[in-house]
Parts: structure tokens; C-alpha cells; sequence
């Protein structure tokens, strides 16, 4: 059964604590990005993992070998259970971020590679110099590299990720932000698709934020995810 993450797209402890407390018990898993952490750092992880929960820790690091190794060893300490990297990083540094991780043992933060973020579309690429690959190609090359390199899994989009759960090794994960519940609106996300469709086609861990946060009843939105999703 797929995992639903709660994204805490928010700006203070306080935000995330509440939208936690809102939520209830539908939710077991928080996503903590670049927002939240760059305002409240290290102290918010510990606080949701203080609730019992589990902690997707998003920073998508990107940076020589070693200062990713050791960045990896502190969301390690921190006790986080997913944590992602860019997988345009190269080789090295997927690997550092592995070996770093491997350190825990049982307790290891899982790793996962960012291919090609939902935002971008084919013109996109084109800007950043990827000429000669559809966005579902580059997210194909970049997965390939990176699970061969020691990454758990991937970040991909929902469209993406039928061919690369059948296309790589089993137990892979598969985590897929771009979900958006049947009728939900798309926002900034170009490449979309529902729980259901995202299931169904392999992902592991679904990453919603707004249908969820946003809505009157966050509990009872994160129920109506959950059923789609089965």
C-alpha cells in the first residue's frame, strides 16, 4: 500500500504543529521543505518526529561529494526517513550521499533522487541547455544513474513513473509530488495526476500538500486522498 506524505508547506513550527494537530491521526508522514526548514531549521524536524511522525525531509541538496556526504550524516542524526538529492549532482555525489546514509543502518534516512522537477516542462529544459531530451527521457536517464549509484529512489513525476517502476529494480521507491485529487486544481505543477492514477502506476509515497493543508476540513481531506489512493 502507498504511503501518503503530507506536505508542511508552511512558514513557522507553529503553522506545522497545528496542521498537524488538524490532520490527526490520517496522516503518519510530513514533508519539510526548503520553506519551513530555512525559517525554523533542524528544531521543526525534531518537533514532528517528537509527534510520532515520520519526516520527509525535502532539501533536494546538490553539492561537491563530500559537503553532501556530511549533510547527509546530519539528517541522519536528525532522525529523518526520507531525504532527497538531485540526481544532476553526478555520480560521486550520489554515492556519497549513500555511503553517508548507510551509516545509520536500520535507521537510515532513505535516499531519493530529484530527476526533473514537476515544474518543468519541455521549453524548460530547452532554457537550461537540454536540448535533445523530452522531460520523460531526462527523468529516465537521470533515474537509471541514480539508483545504479546507490539511491533508494526516485522523485518523479506521476506521468513518469509506470514506465520507470517497470523499468527498474524492485523495491525501489517511487515518490511523487504533482498529485492533485480528482476536480483539485494543478497551481504551479505542469506535469499532473491523481492518487489513484499515481498508485496504480507504481508510486510508493504520494506527496500532497495544498488539497490537504488548504481545505476546511484537513483531516477529512487527507481521508478523501487516502480513499483514491485505495
Amino acid at each position: 500500500m502507498a504511503e501518503l506524505i503530507a506536505a508542511l508547506d508552511v512558514q513557522t513550527r507553529k503553522e506545522a504543529e497545528d496542521k498537524i494537530a488538524a490532520i490527526g491521526d490520517a496522516v503518519g508522514f510530513y514533508k519539510i521543505g526548503m520553506e519551513l526548514f530555512t525559517a525554523e531549521g533542524p528544531d521543526v524536524v525534531r518537533a514532528v518526529k517528537g509527534l510520532g511522525k515520520k519526516v520527509f525531509l525535502d532539501l533536494k541538496f546538490h553539492d561537491i561529494p563530500r559537503t553532501v556526504e556530511r549533510a547527509v550524516r546530519s539528517a541522519g542524526k536528525l532522525g529523518v526517513d526520507l531525504l532527497t538529492i538531485h540526481a544532476s549532482g553526478g555520480r560521486a555525489m550520489i554515492r556519497a550521499a549513500a555511503g553517508a546514509a548507510a551509516e545509520f543502518g536500520a535507521s537510515a534516512p532513505r535516499i531519493l533522487a530529484v530527476t526533473v522537477l514537476t515544474s518543468l516542462d519541455e521549453s524548460d529544459l530547452r532554457d537550461i541547455g537540454v536540448a535533445m531530451r523530452t522531460p520523460a527521457d531526462q527523468v529516465r536517464a537521470a533515474a537509471f544513474l541514480a539508483v545504479a549509484s546507490g539511491a533508494d529512489g526516485l522523485v518523479c513525476s506521476p506521468r513518469e513513473v509506470g514506465a520507470l517502476s517497470a523499468a527498474l529494480r524492485s523495491g525501489t521507491l517511487f515518490v511523487t509530488p504533482g498529485v492533485r485529487p480528482a476536480g483539485a486544481a494543478v497551481g504551479d505543477q505542469k506535469r499532473v495526476a491523481t492518487p489513484a492514477d499515481a498508485v496504480r502506476d507504481g508510486a510508493t509515497h504520494l506527496v500532497v500538500g495544498r488539497p490537504i493543508l488548504a481545505a476546511p476540513d484537513p483531516r477529512a481531506a487527507a481521508r478523501a486522498v487516502l480513499a483514491e489512493m485505495g
